[in-house]
């Protein structure tokens, strides 16, 4: 029973590797498969992939019009693949906590009163 079980789970997984369509070999027919791609999506990754293969999913971004990081990270959750890698999204690079409260105007009030003018003091 057990190696009934281990044997059904290794190919869900063979399936599931089978599934994903990378965006530099894949014909126009495999591309239009992958809901969210249409044929005239299809055609304008095909266009630009003879100009040259996508480095990354940054570049498909950037050279593919109508894809930007929402719609890859949707695209890449239904299989495609850019050489073989999933859609990630970049995250800002963290601000150490010191390099943020300099950047930040202190709230706490001054010791010393705000100087006033001489003229508005008579």
């Amino acid at each position: 029973m057990l190696k009934k079980l281990l044997v059904l789970l290794s190919l869900c997984c063979a399936a599931l590797a089978y599934a994903a369509v990378d965006v530099n070999q894949a014909s126009e027919a495999e591309l239009d498969g992958i809901k969210g791609i249409g044929p005239a999506m299809s055609a304008r990754i095909l266009q630009e992939r003879e100009k040259a293969p996508f480095k990354d999913w940054a570049d498909l971004i950037e050279r593919v019009q109508g894809v930007g990081e929402g719609s890859a990270a949707r695209l890449s959750a239904e299989g495609l693949r850019v050489n073989g890698r999933s859609f990630k999204k970049a995250k800002a690079p963290k601000t150490p906590r010191k390099q943020r409260e300099a950047q930040q105007p202190s709230a706490a009030p001054s010791a010393q009163p705000p100087a006033v003018p001489a003229s508005a003091a008579q």
